[in-house]
């Protein structure tokens, strides 16, 4: 069975064996909510139900079909009006000629269509806060609002359930916070060869000697490069040498953020410090390439997933207190320093970034080697892909429990 929970039920049948789970995606291609719908499918999988992800498609489809889920071509990317409401019949007929059990949205314009169709084929809806979603204006808040009219409004951390529960009040009392979970089997010091971690090295151009800290984000304001960029010029004034900041991720098409930050690397002295190495497919090995991972966001972030990888694989951390990104470490005042697990810092303020970043890679041994056994006690206690596939699946099951 694909996770170890599922063992639980091997002298038993799970509550959901037999039953068909929908889950609706734009598309499979990246992010936390499509990586969420594969997990979930997975498990479904390993509990003896079947597993739908309606979609338009993307490359995270053949690793879903090898996971157990089952791919069902849907135009739920759309998000025109018209379109939207001529895939309400067309999804409510799958819905019935599936005999689905059980409809789970992970987006706001297919989470429209499948409320009506749900409600149409007279099954229960599912939503998912992955995000904390813009918008202030009464139609933009009605249009969100749609991811508070499941049955259950499953948050991804305790800041995004406060978020709702503020936003929508009439949704208070149907919130179930779920954490984002880490695949330990993927994410674990021991599961990575070496020869990874130098190969990516080689490929960033990092010489041996060299301690990498590393944003791994997409290019966007939100992400905070800027600040690192200029916390790392004060960085390379306390080490002359020695010392590389990598930036991995892809920007959006045109790369107009991606060339301000070449010009203000340029500007800074920076050329050759602080490297751009675009997307990066090995991230457990970059983590572990990593002496420390910054997250210097500056605007709230919903989860923290990077920080709660990072510290899966036992690399130091330093994040913005700001949104759920203080619920992924633990940082003094909130702990005593000897239960530290990463560091937090004044959002947009590089001085503080880099004293942070400064007192990670001043660890000795002894001292790193025991931040990074608490950090992993932590996630693995706390941020566990089985423990969010339990809950989840926990949660279905109450649902479909006969009244």
């Amino acid at each position: 069975m694909p996770h170890s929970y599922a063992h639980a039920y091997s002298l038993a049948v799970h509550p959901l064996a037999g039953r068909t789970i929908l889950q609706i995606v734009p598309e499979l291609d990246s992010g936390g909510a499509e990586r969420a719908a594969i997990d979930i499918a997975e498990a479904l999988a390993g509990a003896g139900a079947r597993a739908l992800v309606a979609t338009e498609g993307g490359r995270l489809i053949s690793e879903l079909q090898a996971k157990g889920g089952i791919a069902v071509r849907f135009p739920a990317a759309t998000k025109n009006p018209f379109a939207m409401a001529a895939n309400v019949p067309r999804l409510t007929q799958l819905l019935r000629g599936e005999r689905v059990s059980l409809v789970h949205a992970r987006s706001r314009a297919p989470a429209w269509v499948a409320l009506a169709a749900a409600r149409r084929a007279g099954v229960p809806l599912v939503t998912t806060f992955h995000g904390i979603y813009s918008g202030r204006s009464p139609v933009k808040l009605n249009y969100n609002s749609v991811m508070t009219r499941g049955a259950v409004v499953i948050a991804n951390s305790a800041f995004t359930a406060e978020h709702i529960a503020k936003t929508y009040q009439q949704a208070r009392d149907r919130i179930a916070v779920i954490y984002r979970g880490v695949d330990f089997r993927r994410f674990s010091p021991g599961a990575v060869d070496p020869a990874r971690v130098r190969r990516l090295r080689e490929a960033w151009k990092i010489a041996p000697h060299e301690l990498i800290v590393l944003l791994p984000a997409r290019l966007s304001e939100r992400k905070g490069h800027r600040v690192l960029i200029e916390a790392a010029a004060l960085l390379k004034a306390r080490r002359a040498e020695g010392l590389a900041i990598v930036l991995a991720g892809n920007g959006a098409k045109g790369g107009g953020y991606a060339r301000e930050l070449d010009k203000l690397i340029g500007k800074s002295g920076l050329n050759g410090t602080v490297r751009r190495v675009g997307h990066c497919d090995d991230m457990p090995a970059a983590y572990l390439a990593a002496s420390v991972v910054a997250v210097p966001s500056t605007e709230p972030e919903s989860f923290g997933r990077v920080a709660v990888e990072a510290q899966a694989m036992g690399t130091p951390v330093v994040v913005s207190h700001l949104g759920a990104l203080g619920e992924t470490s633990l940082a003094p005042p909130k702990v005593p320093s000897a239960r530290r697990t990463g560091w937090h810092v004044q959002p947009g303020d590089p001085a503080s970034l880099a004293d942070a970043l400064t007192d990670a890679l001043s660890l000795g041994a002894a001292a790193r080697d025991a931040l990074e056994a608490r950090a992993r006690a932590f996630v693995q206690a706390n941020f566990s892909l089985n423990r969010m596939c339990e809950e989840t699946l926990a949660l279905y099951a109450r649902l479909l429990e006969p009244s």
